[in-house]
């Protein structure tokens, strides 16, 4: 019987479970499918809340998010409308602007929340 992860024991139990089922050819619609499906919302939950991680600094999220799509920073240049001002937001000697968080949004799919962090 699946229960609710709320120690560190359950959790690496869980953990230990999701690891036996993902070795196996699980078929969609099994029961051993929907297990590892709950057991794995069960685990992200826990670690949701007992390990959550930071979000990223803004400045390395848009260099990040450029190198996964493959875009140079002469194209954040042309996003952000300047190329000195590209520099300068790179180099952390100038804030972003909400004008420049939003077509970073729009154009990088970079969530604001992580955009008007302080840094």
């Amino acid at each position: 019987m699946i229960t609710p992860v709320k120690n560190d024991r359950q959790y690496e139990e869980a953990l230990g479970r999701i690891y036996l089922l993902m070795q196996e050819e699980v078929l969609p619609g099994s029961p051993e499918s929907d297990e590892l499906e709950v057991l794995s919302i069960l685990v992200k939950d826990y670690e949701n809340e007992h390990y959550p991680l930071p979000a990223p600094n803004p400045l390395e999220a848009i260099r990040f998010r450029l190198d996964q799509m493959g875009m140079t920073e002469k194209e954040l240049s042309e996003i952000l409308g300047y190329r000195s001002r590209k520099s300068e937001i790179l180099s952390g000697k100038r804030k972003l602007s909400l004008s420049m968080i939003r077509k970073l949004n729009e154009k990088l799919h970079i969530p604001a929340q992580v955009l008007i962090q302080p840094y």
